[in-house]
Protein backbone atom coordinates (compact mmCIF):
# COMPACT_ATOMS: atom_id res chain seq x y z
CA UNK A 1 0.00 0.00 0.00
CA UNK A 2 1.00 3.68 -0.26
CA UNK A 3 4.07 4.77 1.72
CA UNK A 4 3.53 8.44 2.57
CA UNK A 5 7.32 8.96 2.72
CA UNK A 6 8.12 7.44 -0.67
CA UNK A 7 8.71 9.46 -3.85
CA UNK A 8 5.56 10.50 -5.71
CA UNK A 9 5.38 9.21 -9.29
CA UNK A 10 3.40 10.28 -12.34
CA UNK A 11 1.08 7.33 -11.75
CA UNK A 12 0.53 8.50 -8.16
CA UNK A 13 -0.42 11.96 -9.42
CA UNK A 14 -2.71 10.48 -12.07
CA UNK A 15 -4.56 8.34 -9.57
CA UNK A 16 -4.58 10.66 -6.56
CA UNK A 17 -4.63 14.25 -7.84
CA UNK A 18 -5.55 14.67 -11.52
CA UNK A 19 -9.29 14.89 -12.26
CA UNK A 20 -11.15 11.59 -12.49
CA UNK A 21 -11.40 10.75 -16.15
CA UNK A 22 -7.90 11.99 -17.05
CA UNK A 23 -6.67 9.94 -19.99
CA UNK A 24 -3.16 8.59 -20.58
CA UNK A 25 -2.43 9.25 -24.26
CA UNK A 26 1.28 8.34 -24.57
CA UNK A 27 4.33 7.29 -22.58
CA UNK A 28 2.64 4.38 -20.81
CA UNK A 29 5.93 2.78 -19.82
CA UNK A 30 7.27 5.85 -17.99
CA UNK A 31 4.63 6.37 -15.30
CA UNK A 32 7.21 5.64 -12.61
CA UNK A 33 8.96 9.02 -13.22
CA UNK A 34 9.27 10.91 -9.92
CA UNK A 35 7.41 14.22 -9.71
CA UNK A 36 9.30 17.00 -7.89
CA UNK A 37 6.88 19.90 -8.49
CA UNK A 38 4.26 21.23 -10.93
CA UNK A 39 4.25 24.22 -13.25
CA UNK A 40 1.50 25.75 -15.41
CA UNK A 41 1.93 27.00 -18.98
CA UNK A 42 -0.66 29.32 -20.50
CA UNK A 43 -1.37 29.40 -24.23
CA UNK A 44 -0.25 32.99 -24.75
CA UNK A 45 3.09 32.36 -23.02
CA UNK A 46 6.24 31.21 -24.75
CA UNK A 47 6.97 28.00 -22.92
CA UNK A 48 10.59 27.32 -23.77
CA UNK A 49 12.26 30.30 -21.98
CA UNK A 50 10.53 29.34 -18.72
CA UNK A 51 12.72 27.89 -15.96
CA UNK A 52 11.98 24.26 -15.35
CA UNK A 53 13.44 21.95 -12.72
CA UNK A 54 14.12 18.29 -13.33
CA UNK A 55 11.12 16.08 -12.51
CA UNK A 56 8.51 18.88 -12.73
CA UNK A 57 5.10 18.04 -14.16
CA UNK A 58 3.94 20.49 -16.84
CA UNK A 59 0.25 21.49 -16.90
CA UNK A 60 -0.81 23.15 -20.15
CA UNK A 61 -3.91 25.36 -19.85
CA UNK A 62 -6.62 25.41 -22.51
CA UNK A 63 -6.42 28.46 -24.82
CA UNK A 64 -9.26 30.95 -24.67
CA UNK A 65 -11.48 31.27 -27.70
CA UNK A 66 -9.63 33.15 -30.46
CA UNK A 67 -6.24 33.02 -28.74
CA UNK A 68 -3.41 31.47 -30.77
CA UNK A 69 -1.16 29.06 -28.85
CA UNK A 70 2.34 30.55 -28.59
CA UNK A 71 4.05 27.17 -28.40
CA UNK A 72 2.76 24.13 -30.32
CA UNK A 73 2.23 20.97 -28.26
CA UNK A 74 5.04 19.15 -30.10
CA UNK A 75 7.51 21.84 -29.03
CA UNK A 76 6.29 21.52 -25.43
CA UNK A 77 6.97 17.76 -25.59
CA UNK A 78 10.50 18.31 -26.93
CA UNK A 79 11.24 21.03 -24.39
CA UNK A 80 9.88 18.88 -21.52
CA UNK A 81 12.08 15.98 -22.62
CA UNK A 82 15.15 18.22 -22.86
CA UNK A 83 14.55 19.58 -19.33
CA UNK A 84 13.84 16.05 -18.01
CA UNK A 85 10.31 16.90 -16.92
CA UNK A 86 8.32 14.04 -15.39
CA UNK A 87 5.20 14.41 -17.58
CA UNK A 88 3.07 16.75 -19.69
CA UNK A 89 -0.64 17.25 -18.99
CA UNK A 90 -2.73 18.88 -21.73
CA UNK A 91 -6.16 20.48 -21.39
CA UNK A 92 -7.15 19.42 -24.91
CA UNK A 93 -6.41 16.59 -27.30
CA UNK A 94 -2.83 16.29 -28.55
CA UNK A 95 -1.81 16.41 -32.18
CA UNK A 96 -0.67 13.14 -33.82
CA UNK A 97 2.88 14.47 -34.07
CA UNK A 98 2.90 15.32 -30.35
CA UNK A 99 1.69 11.81 -29.50
CA UNK A 100 4.39 10.26 -31.67
CA UNK A 101 7.04 12.49 -30.14
CA UNK A 102 5.92 11.69 -26.58
CA UNK A 103 6.14 7.96 -27.27
CA UNK A 104 9.55 8.41 -28.92
CA UNK A 105 10.93 10.32 -25.92
CA UNK A 106 9.17 8.12 -23.35
CA UNK A 107 7.37 11.19 -22.01
CA UNK A 108 4.04 10.50 -20.25
CA UNK A 109 1.35 12.59 -21.96
CA UNK A 110 -1.99 12.93 -20.19
CA UNK A 111 -5.20 14.61 -21.35
CA UNK A 112 -7.51 16.28 -18.82
CA UNK A 113 -11.27 15.75 -19.13
CA UNK A 114 -13.26 18.65 -20.61
CA UNK A 115 -14.13 21.44 -18.17
CA UNK A 116 -11.08 20.96 -15.94
CA UNK A 117 -9.83 24.15 -14.25
CA UNK A 118 -6.06 24.25 -14.54
CA UNK A 119 -5.51 26.14 -11.27
CA UNK A 120 -7.61 23.61 -9.35
CA UNK A 121 -5.63 20.82 -10.97
CA UNK A 122 -2.39 22.54 -9.95
CA UNK A 123 -3.68 22.94 -6.40
CA UNK A 124 -4.57 19.23 -6.18
CA UNK A 125 -1.10 18.19 -7.40
CA UNK A 126 0.62 20.55 -4.94
CA UNK A 127 -1.59 19.19 -2.14
CA UNK A 128 -0.46 15.68 -2.98
CA UNK A 129 3.21 16.72 -3.03
CA UNK A 130 3.08 18.48 0.36
CA UNK A 131 0.29 16.55 2.16
CA UNK A 132 -0.08 13.08 0.74
CA UNK A 133 -2.31 11.76 3.51
CA UNK A 134 -4.72 14.68 3.31
CA UNK A 135 -4.92 14.44 -0.49
CA UNK A 136 -5.69 10.73 -0.20
CA UNK A 137 -8.70 11.56 1.97
CA UNK A 138 -9.88 14.18 -0.51
CA UNK A 139 -9.42 11.70 -3.35
CA UNK A 140 -11.50 9.14 -1.47
CA UNK A 141 -14.39 11.60 -1.35
CA UNK A 142 -14.06 12.27 -5.10
CA UNK A 143 -14.10 8.56 -5.92
CA UNK A 144 -17.14 8.03 -3.74
CA UNK A 145 -19.02 10.94 -5.38
CA UNK A 146 -18.20 9.79 -8.90
CA UNK A 147 -19.24 6.17 -8.35
CA UNK A 148 -22.45 7.04 -6.51
CA UNK A 149 -23.29 9.54 -9.27
CA UNK A 150 -22.94 6.79 -11.89
CA UNK A 151 -25.26 4.63 -9.81
CA UNK A 152 -27.79 7.43 -9.25
CA UNK A 153 -27.93 8.06 -13.00
CA UNK A 154 -28.77 4.38 -13.62
CA UNK A 155 -25.77 3.90 -15.91
CA UNK A 156 -25.39 0.32 -14.70
CA UNK A 157 -22.64 -1.99 -13.53
CA UNK A 158 -20.87 -1.86 -16.92
CA UNK A 159 -20.19 1.87 -16.53
CA UNK A 160 -19.11 1.38 -12.92
CA UNK A 161 -16.60 -1.28 -14.01
CA UNK A 162 -15.32 0.97 -16.81
CA UNK A 163 -14.94 3.94 -14.43
CA UNK A 164 -13.05 1.89 -11.83
CA UNK A 165 -10.80 0.50 -14.56
CA UNK A 166 -10.03 4.00 -15.87
CA UNK A 167 -9.26 5.20 -12.36
CA UNK A 168 -7.01 2.30 -11.36
CA UNK A 169 -5.60 1.38 -14.79
CA UNK A 170 -6.17 -2.25 -13.81
CA UNK A 171 -8.49 -5.13 -14.67
CA UNK A 172 -11.85 -5.01 -12.89
CA UNK A 173 -14.30 -7.91 -12.51
CA UNK A 174 -17.77 -8.01 -10.96
CA UNK A 175 -19.23 -11.44 -10.14
CA UNK A 176 -22.59 -12.45 -8.71
CA UNK A 177 -23.02 -14.73 -5.70
CA UNK A 178 -22.54 -17.84 -7.86
CA UNK A 179 -19.26 -16.34 -9.20
CA UNK A 180 -20.75 -15.84 -12.65
CA UNK A 181 -18.93 -12.90 -14.23
CA UNK A 182 -21.42 -10.07 -14.75
CA UNK A 183 -18.97 -7.59 -16.27
CA UNK A 184 -15.23 -7.05 -16.56
CA UNK A 185 -12.43 -5.13 -18.22
CA UNK A 186 -9.06 -6.71 -19.03
CA UNK A 187 -5.81 -4.80 -19.45
CA UNK A 188 -3.69 -5.79 -22.51
CA UNK A 189 -0.76 -6.92 -20.36
CA UNK A 190 -2.93 -9.58 -18.68
CA UNK A 191 -4.42 -11.18 -21.80
CA UNK A 192 -1.98 -14.11 -22.02
CA UNK A 193 -2.62 -15.22 -18.43
CA UNK A 194 -6.27 -14.19 -18.27
CA UNK A 195 -7.74 -17.65 -18.89
CA UNK A 196 -5.97 -18.93 -15.76
CA UNK A 197 -7.14 -15.88 -13.81
CA UNK A 198 -10.76 -16.44 -14.86
CA UNK A 199 -10.61 -20.13 -13.92
CA UNK A 200 -9.32 -19.14 -10.48
CA UNK A 201 -11.98 -16.46 -10.00
CA UNK A 202 -14.81 -18.86 -10.88
CA UNK A 203 -13.76 -21.40 -8.24
CA UNK A 204 -15.70 -20.86 -5.00
CA UNK A 205 -12.90 -22.31 -2.90
CA UNK A 206 -10.47 -19.76 -4.37
CA UNK A 207 -12.31 -17.04 -2.46
CA UNK A 208 -10.58 -15.93 0.76
CA UNK A 209 -12.14 -17.99 3.53
CA UNK A 210 -13.46 -14.81 5.18
CA UNK A 211 -15.69 -14.18 2.14
CA UNK A 212 -17.09 -17.69 1.64
CA UNK A 213 -20.01 -17.28 4.07
CA UNK A 214 -22.35 -14.79 2.38
CA UNK A 215 -24.29 -14.28 5.60
CA UNK A 216 -21.25 -13.08 7.56
CA UNK A 217 -19.32 -10.91 5.11
CA UNK A 218 -21.07 -7.79 6.42
CA UNK A 219 -19.30 -8.34 9.74
CA UNK A 220 -15.79 -8.02 8.25
CA UNK A 221 -14.12 -4.81 9.45
CA UNK A 222 -11.85 -4.40 6.39
CA UNK A 223 -13.78 -6.12 3.58
CA UNK A 224 -11.31 -5.51 0.71
CA UNK A 225 -8.77 -8.34 0.92
CA UNK A 226 -5.49 -8.75 -0.96
CA UNK A 227 -5.02 -12.19 -2.52
CA UNK A 228 -2.28 -13.66 -4.72
CA UNK A 229 -3.36 -15.18 -8.04
CA UNK A 230 -1.97 -18.34 -9.68
CA UNK A 231 -0.20 -16.30 -12.40
CA UNK A 232 3.22 -15.20 -11.05
CA UNK A 233 3.32 -11.58 -9.92
CA UNK A 234 -0.45 -11.04 -10.14
CA UNK A 235 -2.78 -10.32 -7.23
CA UNK A 236 -6.26 -9.01 -6.65
CA UNK A 237 -8.13 -6.86 -4.21
CA UNK A 238 -11.48 -8.58 -3.69
CA UNK A 239 -14.38 -6.99 -1.87
CA UNK A 240 -17.85 -8.44 -1.20
CA UNK A 241 -20.89 -6.69 -2.64
CA UNK A 242 -23.34 -6.57 0.26
CA UNK A 243 -27.05 -5.72 0.30
CA UNK A 244 -29.31 -6.23 3.33
CA UNK A 245 -26.33 -7.66 5.23
CA UNK A 246 -25.94 -10.57 2.77
CA UNK A 247 -23.21 -11.00 0.16
CA UNK A 248 -24.68 -10.70 -3.34
CA UNK A 249 -21.44 -10.78 -5.32
CA UNK A 250 -17.78 -9.79 -5.47
CA UNK A 251 -15.74 -6.99 -7.02
CA UNK A 252 -12.10 -7.69 -7.85
CA UNK A 253 -9.32 -5.34 -9.01
CA UNK A 254 -6.48 -7.30 -10.62
CA UNK A 255 -2.94 -5.97 -11.04
CA UNK A 256 0.66 -6.79 -10.27
CA UNK A 257 1.24 -7.44 -6.60
CA UNK A 258 3.61 -4.45 -6.27
CA UNK A 259 1.21 -1.97 -7.91
CA UNK A 260 -2.00 -2.45 -5.90
CA UNK A 261 -2.23 0.56 -3.57
CA UNK A 262 -4.56 2.57 -1.34
CA UNK A 263 -6.38 4.14 -4.28
CA UNK A 264 -7.15 0.65 -5.60
CA UNK A 265 -8.34 -0.27 -2.10
CA UNK A 266 -10.67 2.73 -2.01
CA UNK A 267 -11.90 1.97 -5.53
CA UNK A 268 -12.64 -1.63 -4.51
CA UNK A 269 -14.58 -0.64 -1.39
CA UNK A 270 -16.54 2.24 -2.94
CA UNK A 271 -17.02 0.31 -6.19
CA UNK A 272 -18.49 -2.63 -4.27
CA UNK A 273 -20.84 -0.24 -2.46
CA UNK A 274 -21.96 1.30 -5.77
CA UNK A 275 -22.44 -2.18 -7.30
CA UNK A 276 -24.54 -3.10 -4.26
CA UNK A 277 -26.87 -0.19 -5.08
CA UNK A 278 -27.12 -1.38 -8.68
CA UNK A 279 -27.85 -4.96 -7.63
CA UNK A 280 -30.45 -3.80 -5.10
CA UNK A 281 -32.20 -1.74 -7.79
CA UNK A 282 -32.03 -4.60 -10.28
CA UNK A 283 -33.42 -7.01 -7.69
CA UNK A 284 -36.29 -4.66 -6.82
CA UNK A 285 -37.18 -4.33 -10.51
CA UNK A 286 -36.89 -8.10 -10.96
CA UNK A 287 -39.15 -8.79 -7.98
CA UNK A 288 -41.77 -6.36 -9.30
CA UNK A 289 -41.69 -7.94 -12.75
CA UNK A 290 -41.85 -11.39 -11.19
CA UNK A 291 -45.00 -10.49 -9.23
CA UNK A 292 -46.61 -9.03 -12.34
CA UNK A 293 -45.68 -12.09 -14.36
CA UNK A 294 -46.99 -14.42 -11.66
CA UNK A 295 -50.30 -12.55 -11.44
CA UNK A 296 -50.65 -12.63 -15.21
CA UNK A 297 -49.91 -16.36 -15.44
CA UNK A 298 -52.27 -17.17 -12.57
CA UNK A 299 -55.02 -15.31 -14.42
CA UNK A 300 -54.07 -17.13 -17.62
CA UNK A 301 -54.51 -20.50 -15.92
CA UNK A 302 -57.90 -19.37 -14.61
CA UNK A 303 -58.98 -18.45 -18.14
CA UNK A 304 -59.22 -14.77 -17.21
CA UNK A 305 -56.96 -13.48 -20.02
CA UNK A 306 -58.02 -13.06 -23.63
CA UNK A 307 -55.72 -13.60 -26.59
CA UNK A 308 -54.97 -9.91 -27.25
CA UNK A 309 -54.04 -9.23 -23.61
CA UNK A 310 -51.84 -12.33 -23.50
CA UNK A 311 -49.93 -11.13 -26.56
CA UNK A 312 -49.48 -7.62 -25.07
CA UNK A 313 -48.28 -8.98 -21.74
CA UNK A 314 -45.90 -11.33 -23.53
CA UNK A 315 -44.38 -8.37 -25.35
CA UNK A 316 -43.94 -6.61 -22.02
CA UNK A 317 -42.02 -9.64 -20.71
CA UNK A 318 -40.16 -9.94 -24.04
CA UNK A 319 -41.70 -13.36 -24.56
CA UNK A 320 -43.36 -14.72 -27.71
CA UNK A 321 -46.74 -16.04 -26.54
CA UNK A 322 -47.64 -17.35 -30.02
CA UNK A 323 -45.10 -20.19 -29.93
CA UNK A 324 -45.85 -23.77 -28.82
CA UNK A 325 -45.41 -24.04 -25.04
CA UNK A 326 -44.95 -26.98 -22.70
CA UNK A 327 -45.63 -26.74 -18.96
CA UNK A 328 -42.89 -28.10 -16.68
CA UNK A 329 -43.62 -28.29 -12.93
CA UNK A 330 -40.99 -28.91 -10.24
CA UNK A 331 -41.05 -29.48 -6.49
CA UNK A 332 -38.61 -30.75 -3.90
CA UNK A 333 -38.97 -34.32 -2.60
CA UNK A 334 -38.43 -35.23 1.02
CA UNK A 335 -38.62 -33.44 4.37
CA UNK A 336 -35.27 -31.67 4.67
CA UNK A 337 -34.86 -29.77 1.41
CA UNK A 338 -33.58 -26.36 0.29
CA UNK A 339 -36.06 -23.51 0.06
CA UNK A 340 -38.47 -23.14 -2.84
CA UNK A 341 -36.76 -19.81 -3.58
CA UNK A 342 -33.49 -21.65 -4.09
CA UNK A 343 -35.15 -24.02 -6.55
CA UNK A 344 -36.55 -21.03 -8.42
CA UNK A 345 -33.07 -19.47 -8.61
CA UNK A 346 -31.63 -22.74 -9.90
CA UNK A 347 -34.33 -22.97 -12.58
CA UNK A 348 -33.72 -19.39 -13.67
CA UNK A 349 -29.96 -19.99 -13.90
CA UNK A 350 -30.36 -23.14 -16.01
CA UNK A 351 -33.24 -21.92 -18.16
CA UNK A 352 -31.75 -18.47 -18.74
CA UNK A 353 -30.65 -19.42 -22.25
CA UNK A 354 -34.10 -20.78 -23.14
CA UNK A 355 -37.35 -18.98 -23.87
CA UNK A 356 -39.23 -19.57 -20.63
CA UNK A 357 -41.63 -17.96 -18.20
CA UNK A 358 -40.83 -19.01 -14.63
CA UNK A 359 -42.66 -18.33 -11.43
CA UNK A 360 -42.87 -19.64 -7.91
CA UNK A 361 -46.24 -20.97 -6.79
CA UNK A 362 -45.67 -20.70 -3.06
CA UNK A 363 -49.02 -22.10 -1.96
CA UNK A 364 -48.58 -25.19 -4.15
CA UNK A 365 -44.88 -25.46 -3.15
CA UNK A 366 -43.84 -25.77 -6.76
CA UNK A 367 -42.05 -23.94 -9.55
CA UNK A 368 -43.96 -23.67 -12.80
CA UNK A 369 -42.14 -23.18 -16.09
CA UNK A 370 -43.77 -22.51 -19.44
CA UNK A 371 -41.20 -23.39 -22.06
CA UNK A 372 -41.49 -21.93 -25.57
CA UNK A 373 -40.33 -25.16 -27.14
CA UNK A 374 -39.24 -26.35 -30.56
CA UNK A 375 -42.14 -26.62 -33.00
CA UNK A 376 -40.77 -29.75 -34.74
CA UNK A 377 -39.93 -31.74 -31.61
CA UNK A 378 -41.68 -30.02 -28.67
CA UNK A 379 -41.77 -32.90 -26.18
CA UNK A 380 -38.15 -34.06 -26.46
CA UNK A 381 -36.91 -30.45 -26.41
CA UNK A 382 -38.75 -29.71 -23.16
CA UNK A 383 -37.73 -33.07 -21.67
CA UNK A 384 -34.11 -32.17 -22.43
CA UNK A 385 -34.53 -28.93 -20.50
CA UNK A 386 -36.12 -30.86 -17.61
CA UNK A 387 -33.17 -33.28 -17.54
CA UNK A 388 -30.75 -30.34 -17.41
CA UNK A 389 -32.65 -29.09 -14.34
CA UNK A 390 -32.31 -32.50 -12.67
CA UNK A 391 -28.58 -32.59 -13.39
CA UNK A 392 -28.13 -29.12 -11.90
CA UNK A 393 -30.00 -30.16 -8.75
CA UNK A 394 -27.62 -33.13 -8.38
CA UNK A 395 -24.64 -30.85 -8.89
CA UNK A 396 -25.72 -28.00 -6.62
CA UNK A 397 -27.56 -29.98 -3.93
CA UNK A 398 -26.10 -33.50 -3.64
CA UNK A 399 -28.38 -35.88 -1.77
CA UNK A 400 -31.59 -33.97 -2.56
CA UNK A 401 -34.21 -34.97 -5.11
CA UNK A 402 -36.58 -32.96 -7.23
CA UNK A 403 -39.79 -34.23 -8.85
CA UNK A 404 -40.51 -32.95 -12.36
CA UNK A 405 -43.68 -33.31 -14.39
CA UNK A 406 -43.94 -32.38 -18.08
CA UNK A 407 -47.28 -31.64 -19.77
CA UNK A 408 -48.57 -32.02 -23.31
CA UNK A 409 -47.60 -29.29 -25.83
CA UNK A 410 -50.00 -26.31 -25.88
CA UNK A 411 -50.26 -25.12 -29.47
CA UNK A 412 -52.29 -22.07 -28.56
CA UNK A 413 -52.67 -19.88 -25.47
CA UNK A 414 -56.05 -21.37 -24.58
CA UNK A 415 -54.40 -24.77 -24.04
CA UNK A 416 -51.81 -23.61 -21.49
CA UNK A 417 -54.07 -24.60 -18.59
CA UNK A 418 -54.42 -28.16 -19.93
CA UNK A 419 -50.65 -28.46 -20.31
CA UNK A 420 -50.22 -27.31 -16.71
CA UNK A 421 -52.83 -29.80 -15.41
CA UNK A 422 -51.06 -32.61 -17.30
CA UNK A 423 -47.71 -31.56 -15.85
CA UNK A 424 -49.27 -31.47 -12.38
CA UNK A 425 -50.49 -35.07 -12.76
CA UNK A 426 -47.05 -36.19 -13.95
CA UNK A 427 -45.47 -34.35 -10.99
CA UNK A 428 -47.77 -36.08 -8.47
CA UNK A 429 -46.88 -39.44 -9.95
CA UNK A 430 -43.15 -38.64 -9.83
CA UNK A 431 -43.55 -37.83 -6.12
CA UNK A 432 -45.40 -41.12 -5.47
CA UNK A 433 -42.77 -43.07 -7.40
CA UNK A 434 -40.02 -41.16 -5.58
CA UNK A 435 -38.19 -40.64 -8.83
CA UNK A 436 -36.23 -37.61 -9.96
CA UNK A 437 -36.46 -38.67 -13.61
CA UNK A 438 -38.66 -36.10 -15.41
CA UNK A 439 -42.00 -37.73 -16.26
CA UNK A 440 -43.88 -36.77 -19.41
CA UNK A 441 -47.66 -37.18 -19.17
CA UNK A 442 -47.83 -38.87 -22.59
CA UNK A 443 -45.60 -41.71 -21.39
CA UNK A 444 -47.64 -42.51 -18.28
CA UNK A 445 -50.62 -44.45 -19.59
CA UNK A 446 -50.15 -47.53 -17.37
CA UNK A 447 -49.18 -45.43 -14.38
CA UNK A 448 -52.27 -43.26 -14.77
CA UNK A 449 -54.49 -46.37 -15.02
CA UNK A 450 -53.01 -47.85 -11.86
CA UNK A 451 -53.15 -44.53 -10.05
CA UNK A 452 -56.85 -44.32 -10.81
CA UNK A 453 -57.55 -47.70 -9.17
CA UNK A 454 -58.67 -47.16 -5.60
CA UNK A 455 -58.65 -50.79 -4.34
CA UNK A 456 -55.16 -50.81 -2.88
CA UNK A 457 -55.65 -54.25 -1.26
CA UNK A 458 -56.31 -55.94 -4.61
CA UNK A 459 -53.29 -54.25 -6.16
CA UNK A 460 -51.11 -55.37 -3.26
CA UNK A 461 -52.50 -58.91 -3.51
CA UNK A 462 -51.61 -59.04 -7.22
CA UNK A 463 -48.14 -57.73 -6.44
CA UNK A 464 -47.60 -60.31 -3.67
CA UNK A 465 -48.87 -63.18 -5.82
CA UNK A 466 -46.53 -62.23 -8.69
CA UNK A 467 -43.40 -61.19 -6.81
CA UNK A 468 -43.89 -62.65 -3.33
CA UNK A 469 -41.70 -65.74 -3.76
CA UNK A 470 -38.85 -63.62 -5.16
CA UNK A 471 -39.17 -61.07 -2.34
CA UNK A 472 -39.10 -63.86 0.27
CA UNK A 473 -36.02 -65.40 -1.32
CA UNK A 474 -34.22 -62.06 -1.42
CA UNK A 475 -35.04 -61.49 2.24
CA UNK A 476 -33.80 -64.94 3.34
CA UNK A 477 -30.71 -65.15 1.14
CA UNK A 478 -29.81 -61.40 0.98
CA UNK A 479 -30.13 -61.70 -2.79
CA UNK A 480 -31.10 -59.19 -5.49
CA UNK A 481 -33.51 -61.08 -7.73
CA UNK A 482 -36.25 -58.40 -7.66
CA UNK A 483 -33.65 -55.71 -8.31
CA UNK A 484 -32.31 -57.81 -11.20
CA UNK A 485 -35.79 -58.17 -12.65
CA UNK A 486 -36.42 -54.42 -12.39
CA UNK A 487 -33.14 -53.65 -14.19
CA UNK A 488 -34.04 -56.22 -16.87
CA UNK A 489 -37.26 -54.34 -17.71
CA UNK A 490 -35.55 -50.93 -17.44
CA UNK A 491 -33.11 -52.12 -20.12
CA UNK A 492 -36.00 -53.45 -22.27
CA UNK A 493 -34.82 -57.05 -21.90
CA UNK A 494 -31.30 -56.37 -23.21
CA UNK A 495 -29.04 -58.71 -21.19
CA UNK A 496 -25.77 -56.90 -21.93
CA UNK A 497 -27.19 -53.54 -20.84
CA UNK A 498 -28.77 -55.15 -17.76
CA UNK A 499 -25.46 -56.71 -16.70
CA UNK A 500 -23.73 -53.37 -17.21
CA UNK A 501 -26.39 -51.55 -15.17
CA UNK A 502 -26.07 -54.05 -12.30
CA UNK A 503 -22.26 -54.13 -12.63
CA UNK A 504 -22.19 -57.93 -12.84
CA UNK A 505 -20.78 -60.42 -15.34
CA UNK A 506 -23.17 -61.60 -18.06
CA UNK A 507 -22.91 -65.20 -16.75
CA UNK A 508 -23.93 -63.99 -13.29
CA UNK A 509 -26.96 -62.29 -14.81
CA UNK A 510 -27.94 -65.46 -16.72
CA UNK A 511 -27.70 -67.45 -13.49
CA UNK A 512 -29.98 -64.96 -11.72
CA UNK A 513 -32.54 -65.04 -14.55
CA UNK A 514 -32.66 -68.84 -14.32
CA UNK A 515 -33.13 -68.62 -10.54
CA UNK A 516 -36.03 -66.19 -11.08
CA UNK A 517 -37.73 -68.75 -13.36
CA UNK A 518 -37.15 -71.56 -10.86
CA UNK A 519 -38.17 -69.75 -7.66
CA UNK A 520 -41.24 -68.01 -9.11
CA UNK A 521 -42.09 -71.12 -11.17
CA UNK A 522 -42.54 -69.07 -14.32
CA UNK A 523 -41.20 -68.77 -17.86
CA UNK A 524 -40.04 -65.20 -18.30
CA UNK A 525 -39.91 -65.65 -22.07
CA UNK A 526 -43.73 -65.78 -22.23
CA UNK A 527 -45.23 -62.32 -23.11
CA UNK A 528 -48.07 -62.72 -20.57
CA UNK A 529 -45.57 -63.47 -17.80
CA UNK A 530 -43.43 -60.49 -18.68
CA UNK A 531 -46.48 -58.22 -18.64
CA UNK A 532 -47.54 -59.50 -15.21
CA UNK A 533 -44.05 -59.09 -13.76
CA UNK A 534 -43.64 -55.59 -15.20
CA UNK A 535 -47.06 -54.53 -13.87
CA UNK A 536 -46.26 -55.93 -10.44
CA UNK A 537 -43.00 -54.00 -10.31
CA UNK A 538 -44.82 -50.83 -11.42
CA UNK A 539 -47.50 -51.26 -8.73
CA UNK A 540 -44.77 -51.88 -6.18
CA UNK A 541 -43.19 -48.51 -7.02
CA UNK A 542 -46.53 -46.70 -7.23
CA UNK A 543 -47.64 -47.88 -3.80
CA UNK A 544 -44.29 -46.98 -2.27
CA UNK A 545 -43.48 -50.53 -1.23
CA UNK A 546 -40.18 -50.87 -3.06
Amino acid sequence: MIDVNSAITVEDVRKQALPLGTRLAAGTGSLNHSVSWVTVIYPEQKATPKTLQRGEMILVAEPERGVQRATPDIDIIRWASEKQASAVVLSQNASPTALAEANAFGMPLLILPPGSHIRLVEKAVVSLLVDRKGQLERRAAQIYRQLTQISSQNEGISELVAAISRLTNKAVIVQDKTLRIMDMTVQPQFIESWEDVETFLRDFYSLPIELQDRHRVSEIENPALLQSLPSPGLARLVCPIVTNNIGRGYLSIVGTDVELDDIDLLAAEYGAAACALEMAKAKAISETEKRLRGTFLDRLLLGDVNYQEAIRQGERFEHDMTRIHVAVVLSWQGDETPSLRRLETLVNNVAGGHDVLVWQREKEKQILVFHATDAKDPVDTSLSLAKLLTQEVHRRHPGTKVAIGVGQPAREIGHWRSSYEDAQKALNLAIRLQTDTPLYIGDLGVYQLLQGLSEREKLMAFCTKTLGSLEDYDLRQHADLVKTLDAFFTCHGNLSQTAEMLIVHRNTLLYRMNRINEIAEIDINRPETRLALHLALTIRKLLGSR
